[in-house]
């Protein structure tokens, strides 16, 4: 059987969030490189894949798929039960709920806040050639604080985000908040010891230390 193809540079944090449960599966995959510079998201060959011109894209044979949640979660659904891994937790109703939840609350709330500062600090002054935007930054912080003090009181009382085990709900947070960790602003998590500990013990994995060394922190 060939490989599933993931379409997007490999230090792309979307890409990555595919990649990371590819990884924990140990799935075959294919990396098939996007040059954003050179807008090869934009092309018709890419826009055949996905109609708004973003990346990532994934194929599966006759399968093709955008929108890297959606992916990752068809990743888990196609592999969990031969690789004995569940981290969907579809089997019991309540759990699976929770997953979804902190699901939502990475894509809605906790990446809004973090990654603008990603952005600001690291992805435009070397992508764009533009200064960081400070006002962009510290209000971005503020609400990061308040999504933190969220986190902190949530993680004092269990492991991970849904429970006391790993889920696809933890491992969304991966990219971002690995990138977050490479700007100046990485120190405000030392205020956050459980958050910290969360976020060391997701660090530490075979799969996203794999991913992290191809995911440079200075551009």
């Amino acid at each position: 059987m060939a490989p599933v193809k993931v379409l997007g540079p490999a230090m792309s944090a979307h890409v990555a969030r595919i990649l990371v449960c590819l990884e924990e599966v140990g799935a075959e995959y294919e990396v098939v490189n996007i040059d954003i510079q050179a807008m090869e998201h934009k092309s018709p060959e890419h826009l055949a894949r996905n109609p708004f011109g973003l990346i990532p894209a994934f194929q599966d044979g006759d399968i093709v798929l955008f929108e890297s949640r959606a992916i990752a979660k068809y990743v888990l659904r196609k592999y969990s039960k031969s690789a004995g891994v569940d981290l969907l937790r579809e089997g019991d109703l309540k759990e699976a709920a929770m997953v979804d939840v902190w699901t939502e609350v990475e894509a809605h709330t906790y990446n809004p806040a973090l990654s603008p500062v990603v952005y600001e600090c690291l992805i435009y002054p070397a992508m764009r050639g533009v200064p960081t935007n400070q006002k962009v930054v510290e209000e971005s912080l503020e609400k990061l604080k308040k999504v933190l003090d969220v986190y902190e009181a949530r993680l004092s009382k269990q492991y991970y985000l849904a429970g006391d085990f790993l889920s696809f709900a933890d491992l969304n947070h991966f990219p971002y908040t690995h990138y977050f960790m490479g700007t100046p602003h990485a120190s405000l998590f030392d205020a956050y010891p459980h958050v910290k500990a969360w976020w060391e013990r997701l660090a530490a994995r075979p799969s996203v230390k794999k991913l992290s060394a191809g995911m440079p922190l200075k551009f």
